[in-house]
């Protein structure tokens, strides 16, 4: 049981209010992710509390840091300059320009 304890005292599983700390989100961020389905969780208890495993954590956030590293290599390769296959939400799309309005 020692082995899924962390140095912080937290144990195998963690509450909304612990894994919104660990991510540095607000426990309603944190909850919303349990009910899209992004982050995997499960009821206990009569009430129905989410606990979130430590384990599961831990995957979430490399897949994060995975999906970051893919979307950085996509923006990277010959098709980046392409406007409709890019990532990033301020080059236009289409053909379209964009223009100040200053």
């Amino acid at each position: 049981m020692d082995e899924l304890a962390s140095a912080d005292g937290l144990g195998r599983f963690l509450t909304l209010a612990d894994t919104a700390e660990i991510l540095n989100i607000s426990a309603s961020q944190a909850y919303s992710l349990v009910r899209s389905g992004e982050l995997p969780a499960i009821k206990v208890g009569r009430a129905g509390h989410w606990r979130i495993e430590r384990t599961v954590l831990e995957a979430y956030i490399e897949g994060k840091y995975e999906e970051s590293r893919r979307i950085g290599l996509w923006n990277q390769a010959e098709y980046s300059s392409l406007p409709e296959y890019s990532f990033d939400p301020d080059r236009p799309r289409g053909g379209q320009t964009r223009t100040s309005t200053t």
